[in-house]
């Protein structure tokens, strides 16, 4: 059985035996387990991003085309929509993180948001694919307010998630497995399941309308019962012994002022999802009409999704014998090759599936590399956080994930809705060759373009490697003396 830990009105240092592990109530680092974190808690945790990316995984993957060439909306309307609904979202996530760092209950200040969140996005989710029959301005509003909401429900469930991990343990071995396994089963439902074989399934389900409507009811009853899953298992106590001074939202734009470190991961990440976000979102237009075979796509997403997840697994072999540095370089290398490659087979063998497999492997790869790293960055600017100014703002610091995320996928909507609509693009019909060499650029060398610059500004500005997250893990958890970062 485990035991509860109780708050005490007392600034030392307390220790309590959970499954066999520490569990360190000392407030100064705001962390539960002082090393290795419960394997019960560490899987159900990492079980809970399966549900939550088949959601994402369907936005990300099938919204746009499901909008353009099902329910027949304008693609430069539903692109100019997706963007002002990002935009939005931008706000809305520095607002939740925000409120989640402010949160104060008797389960914490993530359960909350979790549970809610989840109830509501589920249902807000199954509203996106089912047009109530409409036609016209009233299915243009109806599906501009439906996607906004969906968005910010969204919202509502991912930060808190995501904010989890800085505050289950700061050993950084255990932080990068901790890391690496909610990506492992996020991509299982992104990557392989929805990008993979989402095609299939919806066709199966009845295709058109009826196989995305059915599709979505499926997925929405996976994610209710994942988070369920997680939630369940989840330490429920308050990492807060001492009374601190709420988080307003002008004091947001303080930590984003005075963590430098904080600021140039943001740009890092942002500018790597530019080129992901470019390749999911123009991936079923690319092997649809520039490819002209629609099961290529399931060619290059499973290959790819099953090479992202041996990258993540691989991940903290990686970084230990080659340093997070060279893991980073890795994860921004692998991916322009592949897309050279699936460029050059696009326009040489553009059905060959040999090839296009081969492409999806090296692209993804590299993109799991980087997943890990992301989440690793992201947790140790936390930590950076609480070093330089004494405060953790987990929900403040992913919220900021998730606005690059949201951000970018508005910027790659924004993009592919206008230069489909400038090259004449016509749903369900043979393609220009105008529009199908700008899904090549789309598709293949604006992503090039933003891994590149993401690995320039990590070499140039980051500077969070091993040994310096050793001096502030020291002084967080009191053991070693206070040292100013240079």
């Amino acid at each position: 059985m485990e035991k509860r830990y109780k708050n005490k009105k007392t600034k030392c240092k307390t220790k309590e035996k959970l499954e066999g592990v520490i569990m360190d109530t000392n407030k100064k680092s705001g962390v539960v387990y002082q090393g290795k974190v419960p394997g019960k808690v560490k899987y159900t945790f990492a079980f809970g991003a399966l549900g939550k990316d088949l959601i994402y995984g369907m936005i990300a993957t099938f919204s746009m085309i499901y909008f353009t060439d099902i329910v027949q909306v304008s693609p430069a309307f539903i692109g100019t929509m997706f963007f002002v609904a990002k935009l939005w979202d931008a706000f809305n996530d520095l607002i939740m993180g925000m409120i989640v760092d402010n949160t104060r209950s008797r389960w914490g200040k993530f359960v909350p948001w979790l549970v809610i969140g989840t109830l509501i996005n589920a249902v807000v989710f199954i509203a996106v694919f089912t047009d109530f029959k409409l036609s016209g301005t009233a299915l243009c509003v109806y599906v501009t307010a439906v996607y906004i909401l969906w968005g910010m429900t969204y919202t509502i469930m991912d930060i808190p998630y995501w904010s989890i991990i800085p505050n289950l343990t700061s050993d950084p071995n255990e932080r990068e497995k901790l890391s690496v396994m909610p990506r492992i089963f996020a991509s299982i439902g992104n990557s392989l399941i929805i990008a993979g074989f989402g095609v299939q399934i919806i066709k199966g389900f009845g295709g058109g309308y009826v196989g995305y409507h059915r599709f979505a009811l499926f997925i929405a009853a996976a994610f209710i019962f994942t988070i369920g899953v997680c939630v369940a298992n989840l330490p429920k106590v308050q990492q807060e012994t001492e009374k601190k001074d709420r988080l307003k939202f002008k004091d947001i734009f303080t930590v984003i002022k005075r963590n430098d470190q904080l600021r140039w991961a943001v740009l890092l990440i942002l500018l790597y999802n530019v080129g992901t976000q470019f390749i999911m979102g123009v991936a079923t237009y690319y092997f649809n009409y520039v490819c002209n075979n629609a099961s290529m796509l399931s060619a290059f997403m499973i290959s790819a999704s099953v090479a992202e997840l041996v990258g993540l697994v691989l991940f903290p072999k990686v970084t230990k014998m080659l340093s997070r540095k060279n893991a980073f370089f890795l994860s921004c290398a692998l991916p322009p090759i592949g897309l050279i490659l699936l460029l050059i087979v696009g326009i040489v063998c553009p059905t060959n599936i040999v090839l296009t497999a081969i492409a999806g492997i090296i692209v993804k790869m590299g993109t799991g590399l980087e997943l890990g790293c992301a989440t690793v960055f992201l947790a140790d600017v936390v930590d950076y956080g609480e070093y330089t100014m004494g405060k953790r703002n987990e929900g403040v610091v992913f919220s900021l994930q998730t606005l690059t995320v949201k951000f970018t996928s508005a910027l790659t909507a924004l993009s592919i809705g206008y230069v489909l609509e400038l090259t004449d693009y016509v749903p369900n019909t043979v393609q220009s060759l105008a529009t199908q060499n700008s899904i090549r650029v789309l598709m293949c060398l604006v992503p090039i373009v933003g891994i590149g610059l993401a690995y320039l500004v990590f070499h140039k500005r980051y500077k969070l490697d091993e040994s310096f997250m050793k001096k502030v893990v020291a002084k967080i958890t009191g053991t070693e003396p206070t040292e100013q970062p240079e």
